[in-house]
């Protein structure tokens, strides 16, 4: 049985999110980072980093949201949330399904904090370029990979509608605002959405 250890309004979103989209069965254990839960030691064995969400499925143990949705994603194929791995869109699936953690969460630091940091040595380069390449890919939709609804959207529409619309970090474009809407209007999303108020 999957179990996804997660906390009320945390980024744990995305997994939920996921596994609702998934159909799969799971159960959820509450793991609330306002007590202090994640810092317990059974919590620990399974994410030493003491964040949520993490994931465990039998022997499996996993944590960070996006790698929760490629476990998922390719552990259970039956849920169709990833390209099969010799189809050629398998490859844009895996850049869009990390571009969130790797681009858009520093990109958000960066606007945040207003941190300078020189383009050259920003992995993500610069929170502009990274939105704006975005925005042009999510002018072509609905979806990242066109068509095909993926994991990578939930990695994708979780980070997009925090930034946009949440946080207010990130401001509204057109092609951002038809694709949270999409996602939005997805009956997971609606459903992870009122798990994961709490």
């Amino acid at each position: 049985m999957i179990k996804l250890y997660w906390s009320p309004r945390s980024r744990s979103f995305s997994a939920i999110w996921l596994l609702e989209e998934s159909g799969l069965a799971y159960e959820r254990v509450l793991t609330d980072i306002s007590t202090g839960a994640q810092k317990s030691p059974d919590f620990l064995k399974i994410n030493p980093m003491g964040k949520v969400p993490a994931l465990t499925d039998g022997d499996a143990r996993l944590a960070e949201a996006a790698a929760i949705c490629a476990y998922v994603a390719d552990r259970y194929p039956e849920t169709k949330l990833a390209p099969a791995t010799t189809d050629p869109k398998r490859a844009r699936y895996l850049q869009w399904l990390f571009f969130s953690p790797s681009c858009i969460e520093p990109a958000l630091i960066q606007l945040f904090t207003k941190l300078e940091v020189p383009t050259s040595t920003a992995a993500w380069g610069s929170a502009a370029q990274v939105f704006d390449v975005l925005d042009a890919e999510l002018q072509k939709g609905p979806w990242i990979l066109g068509d095909q609804f993926s994991a990578a959207d939930i990695a994708i529409g979780s980070g997009l509608n925090f930034a946009v619309r949440i946080f207010k970090t990130v401001p509204a474009r057109p092609s951002f605002d038809a694709y949270i809407d999409r996602c939005m209007a997805r009956p997971a999303f609606q459903r992870a959405e009122k798990i994961a108020a709490g």
